[in-house]
């Protein structure tokens, strides 16, 4: 069973050990991350440090929406036809596709903004200025652009396109943004960041201009 989604935020620390063992030094650890890392992230890689109050509190009305929108994809999720143990990819479209529907009637008046709420907004977009802005921001901006896709219409609960590829999302980037469960990826279309429902394979909601200028 899937956790419901929470955003951790740490505050980095710096500890030194220097106790010697077996005639050597062991090494520090790593300084925690600010949100938790993806498992094949470098452990020391840290872009962004400790967040303020009033940062927090505004990502925390970005947590308590992904919570609510985490519980609806889990009930409708759990209401479909289980699929064979060895489905066909034509019966894995069919049932991905059905998700996609109760998903999109689940929401059928959801806008911009109901997720990325404007609170949260700014702080994200701060981030990653702040991470685009570091010495590797240019390498890090152009392995995301490598395979952006730039053609694509953003529509809350709009489909994403079959043929279209999905953007790299750099280690960095999803070290300093709020940690989501398996069920929602961060992807950037052009330069706006997206939040991608994909098992309903759906725009769940997007942040215009999100890359620095």
């Amino acid at each position: 069973m899937r956790s419901s989604t929470r955003i951790v935020i740490g505050v980095v620390t710096a500890v030194a050990l220097g106790a010697p063992a077996c005639n050597r030094k062991e090494a520090p650890p790593p300084p925690p991350a600010t949100a938790e890392s993806p498992a094949e992230a470098p452990p020391t890689e840290r872009v962004v440090g400790p967040l303020s109050e009033s940062d927090a509190a505004a990502l925390a009305t970005m947590n308590d929406r992904l919570k609510d929108y985490v519980d609806l994809h889990l009930k409708l999720e759990a209401n479909l036809p289980r699929l064979p143990n060895e489905a066909t990819p034509e019966q894995i479209d069919k049932n991905q596709r059905a998700f996609e529907q109760q998903m999109r009637t689940a929401r059928s008046g959801a806008k911009p903004g109901d997720i990325f709420t404007p609170e949260a907004q700014v702080v994200i977009k701060r981030l990653l200025a702040t991470v685009f802005g570091g010495p590797d921001g240019k390498q890090l901006r152009a392995s995301i652009m490598d395979e952006n896709p730039a053609s694509v219409k953003l529509i809350v609960n709009g489909r994403y396109p079959d043929a279209v590829p999905i953007s790299t999302v750099p280690p960095q980037v999803l070290q300093t943004l709020p940690k989501l469960t398996e069920d929602l990826e961060y992807r950037f279309i052009s330069d706006n960041l997206i939040l991608l429902d994909s098992h309903a394979h759906v725009i769940a909601d997007y942040i215009t201009d999100a890359f620095p200028k």
